[in-house]
């Protein structure tokens, strides 16, 4: 009996010995790619087809970076907006810690710039397509059908158009690469948002846009991850600083593929929604929308309270899988020293 006793220990020693040694092993995870560079990563690395670079990418600094192009006036006294936009298939990213993932960007980042202008103006979109594949850009709102990006695909390796339209709607819009398998060009990151301010300015605000996103990183067609702006849990682990008593404006933008709904709970406050982005009055007073995809609205509230709030998916298994953040609310001094002075 003795004997049997010591054997089982023996043999338990062993297993968990040659456990130990299993899990060492995948942890130390060394990829060197065709052109000698090395990666080394605590996760698996999907998809490293063409180089080895890697995506920098700052959620922090996306969410409040508004690119309003190259700005002239025309003769006749309308604003020309010029931008350029370059398209890429072949840049790796680290979408989450130890996850390598081959990335389709609209200058160099998921999501692509965001684009900014105000009704009437005239926009020129300098495309061009560095990638293997063919790629356009199709931007929601009004325009002549020629500039629709659908049916006149861009070659890649090189391949120019420029894109020419009146920007209209006031609203948030977004674009994104309308090429087939369309599915397949949106989830590697083809998309970006498109402001158009009304010509009567909206109220001051502290302004930013959060993109709704995940990422399908084992091509199952059900994501692994999601995230506002690409990064999961990004904005729990660095809190997005505001004011109390001071008007904070997000433009946001649902791009998740695979799921019908997703959704953003706010904690501890409302907010008033605009749906589309379309009208100045707002269309009702909630805590909790859901989007379908490419469905998107601005949402504008204060806090009165300083402190810590949540902000996420109201369906748990987006949040849970990273689609979650914090607001840190802090004391408006000025708002304070000018109250003081008041009384």
């Amino acid at each position: 009996m003795m004997a049997l006793i010591a054997t089982i220990v023996t043999i338990s020693s062993l297993f968990v010995a040659f456990s130990e040694g299993i899990t060492a092993q995948q942890q130390e995870n060394v990829f060197v790619t065709h052109s000698g560079a090395v990666v080394k990563t605590t996760g698996d690395i999907l998809d490293p087809l063409y180089t080895a670079s890697t995506v920098e990418f700052d959620p922090m600094e996306y969410l409040r970076d508004f690119n309003y192009g190259r700005v002239s006036q025309l003769s006749d006294g309308t604003t020309l907006r010029e931008f350029t936009i370059i398209a890429n298939d072949d840049e790796i990213m680290e979408v989450s810690t130890g996850i390598f993932y081959n990335v389709w960007t609209f200058n160099g980042t998921v999501p692509g710039p965001t684009i900014r202008a105000t009704e009437g103006d005239l926009l020129r979109i300098n495309f061009i397509n560095n990638g293997s594949k063919e790629h356009t850009i199709h931007f929601h709102g009004i325009h002549p059908a020629e500039m629709d990006g659908v049916f006149e695909p861009v070659g890649g390796n090189g391949g120019q158009f420029v894109y020419e339209f009146t920007a209209g709607p006031v609203g948030v819009h977004p674009y994104h690469c309308h090429v087939m398998p369309l599915e397949e060009h949106i989830v590697h990151g083809l998309y970006g948002v498109f402001i158009v301010d009304p010509k009567e300015e909206r109220p001051p605000a502290d302004e930013m846009v959060m993109v709704l996103n995940g990422f399908d990183t084992d091509f199952d067609t059900e994501n692994n991850f999601y995230a506002a702006n690409t990064i999961p849990f990004y904005y729990q682990h660095h809190p997005i600083q505001i004011n109390t008593d001071e008007l904070i404006r997000i433009y946001v933008v649902n791009m998740v593929e695979f799921d019908p709904i997703n959704n953003f709970h706010l904690h501890g406050n409302l907010y008033k929604y605009y749906p589309t982005g379309t009208d100045l009055v707002p269309s009702f007073y909630t805590d909790m929308i859901t989007l379908s995809q490419t469905e998107r609205g601005i949402m504008e509230f204060e806090y009165e309270y300083p402190g810590k709030y949540l902000f996420h998916a109201h369906k748990v298994e987006f949040s849970e899988k990273g689609w979650t953040g914090i607001f840190m609310v802090n004391d408006n001094e000025e708002e304070k020293e000018s109250d003081e002075y008041g009384t």
